[in-house]
């Protein structure tokens, strides 16, 4: 989806003349899905809002941001669904859990996605270079540097036997075999934890313990990554 797409997709109602528009229906709105807290996404916010001045849309003067925040992982399907149902004219995600959610909501509605692997393997889009379907967007490609954490955290704590990893299992880019391959090189062992609310995230510490891991390594999820 280019920048005359974008503008197309929110235009249709803010391009009517002033007599005309009092009877047209309401603002063009763009859904905004992600999980709560809703201060984890202020800066990634200020430059949605900033992005859409710069297309010459304004919130709450030609174009309405509707914010759907799940209060976990488990309820994004059922709010993508709710952006669907209302036809909104784009849904911007962000997190690889929400942009799959989407998806899987809707066909039709174009997509703009904020992801944390390849978009591809992942199976948002074709290719980079031709994404088709209704699903753009930026990744942030997280995993390649797995093996190199591994060597750095063995500089810091040399004679670790047990390098513990944190992980969220709902998150479907975290693939850890690049760090279990390294770790296998030198004879050390990855305790992979998952955790996916702040109970689990206290047993995992527990385990650690339990364990007697050396280290810990805490993956680029935005559930460990996100303020409180």
């Amino acid at each position: 989806m280019n920048r005359r797409d974008f503008i197309s997709l929110l235009g249709g109602a803010a391009a009517w003349p002033l007599p005309a528009r009092a009877q047209q229906p309401p603002l063009p709105v763009v859904g905004f899905l992600g999980v709560a807290p809703a201060s984890a996404y202020a800066t990634r916010l200020d430059g949605l809002r900033l992005g859409l001045r710069e297309l010459g849309f304004v919130e709450g003067a030609n174009v309405t941001i509707e914010f759907h925040w799940a209060a976990s992982e488990a309820q994004l399907p059922e709010l993508a669904a709710e952006l669907a149902k209302r036809k909104v004219a784009v849904i911007v995600t962000s997190g690889n859990t929400a942009t799959r959610a989407a998806k899987s909501a809707t066909s039709n509605i174009a997509i703009a996605f904020s992801a944390a692997d390849d978009p591809v393997r992942l199976g948002f889009v074709a290719s980079f270079n031709r994404p088709a379907g209704n699903v753009t967007g930026i990744s942030l490609i997280t995993g390649a540097p797995g093996p190199k954490r591994i060597e750095l955290l063995r500089g810091f704590v040399p004679k670790a036997t047990t390098i513990a990893v944190l992980a969220n299992p709902s998150n479907p880019a975290e693939d850890i075999r690049g760090e279990q391959a390294a770790a296998r090189a030198i004879g050390q062992r990855i305790l992979l934890l998952g955790a996916t609310s702040v109970a689990e995230i206290e047993a995992a510490f527990a385990t650690i313990v339990r364990e007697h891991a050396n280290a810990l390594l805490v993956n680029a999820d935005a559930f460990f990554t996100a303020p409180a």
